[in-house]
């Protein structure tokens, strides 16, 4: 039977706009309480006061979490602000910027593992001694690590090195967590999706975006709520049940 989320605090990354923000309201949704981290504070700030009109709790957080200290700190005043505890983090932000190995700005690739991978990992260790003592607590007894990979963390792609390596690691990283602390009840899930209608397609260099509209021409996308969708489904299941990995590709996506 699903479990709904009251009583729980959620954090989400990457929450001011497309899969993160979609998320923040489907958990929110599910009765948690939710801290939105982004960098684009205007945006936190109007999906706070949208959630909080339909009588759910939220906090906006404005924080880089490539930046070790500050991503630590966003999970401080999460824990701080919505009643000391946290149940569910959704690692959500990201970017992708693909093209050609060979000549490819190395900026690009900088960016990628420094949001893709490090701030992931900030986030998560400084969430886990929350989310572990969460996991011995009521109204759950189990506490939530969901982790957004792609479909390119499991199927390498020409013009996708460094962002194929990332979202690999995001699945390594998460598979060995999850056998450390399964037995504690903190749950580690991989959300994999494929083609999805979000503002990451649109940060690629010109030649790139050319080449996935021609790619993928003809294929209807998935939509953030989709994938929001599918996150609360693995975090509203009862504490027996563990979804660790899902993979979601439009229906048309080969």
């Amino acid at each position: 039977m699903p479990q709904r989320l009251d009583g729980t605090v959620a954090l989400v990354t990457g929450a001011s706009s497309g899969i993160g923000a979609a998320t923040a309201r489907a958990l929110a949704a599910e009765g948690a309480a939710v801290a939105l981290v982004a960098r684009r504070a205007d945006r936190l700030a109007a999906l706070a006061r949208e959630l909080e009109s339909a009588g759910a709790e939220a906090l906006a957080i404005e924080a880089d979490i490539t930046d070790r200290a500050r991503a630590a700190d966003a999970v401080r005043r999460a824990v701080d602000g919505l009643g000391g505890r946290l149940d569910v983090v959704v690692n959500n932000a990201g970017a992708m910027l693909n093209g050609p190995i060979v000549d490819a700005p190395l900026e690009e690739w900088d960016r990628m593992v420094a949001i893709n991978v490090n701030g992931l990992l900030y986030v998560s260790h400084a969430a886990l001694p929350h989310l572990l003592a969460a996991a011995e607590r009521e109204p759950r007894r189990c506490a939530d690590l969901v982790n957004i990979s792609s479909i390119a963390g499991r199927f390498a792609n020409r013009g996708a090195g460094v962002y194929n390596a990332t979202k690999f690691g995001v699945h390594a990283f998460s598979e060995s967590l999850r056998q450390e602390v399964t037995r504690r009840h903190v749950r580690v899930s991989v959300v994999g999706p494929g083609v999805t209608t979000t503002e990451l397609f649109g940060h690629q260099r010109p030649e790139t975006q050319e080449r996935y509209e021609r790619m993928f021409a003809g294929v209807e996308p998935l939509e953030a709520d989709d994938i929001a969708q599918t996150i609360a489904y693995i975090v509203t299941r009862d504490r027996r049940v563990a979804v660790n990995e899902v993979i979601v590709r439009p229906t048309e996506q080969a």
